[in-house]
């Protein structure tokens, strides 16, 4: 897998800008089959920036109703990359 293809997009979300601001944590939605090692060497490698941690997350996908029609939400991996303590990403200008 190509490292740019990890990465799908920041998630920028009230929890996740939170915990930007206090703890220099980032959240990427990243490929279902991305490991920690890879989501790692994805984030050095396009942001030049130096990674402590990375943790993983799997959101499932889950069946919502609108009246009667019936459809499901996309299950989604998320990484949450923590920065070395100099380093910083702008999430906004992504």
């Amino acid at each position: 897998m190509n490292l740019h293809d990890v990465i799908i997009r920041p998630l920028v979300t009230e929890k996740s800008v939170k915990a930007y601001e206090t703890n220099n944590v980032v959240v990427f939605e990243v490929k279902q089959k991305a490991n920690k090692t890879e989501v790692k060497q994805a984030v050095e490698a396009v942001f030049k920036v130096k990674v402590e941690k990375v943790n993983i997350l799997n959101v499932y996908s889950k069946e919502k109703r609108m009246g009667r029609y019936v459809g499901t939400v996309n299950a989604v991996r998320k990484a949450y990359v923590k920065l070395a303590a100099d380093n910083k990403i702008d999430v906004f200008s992504i």
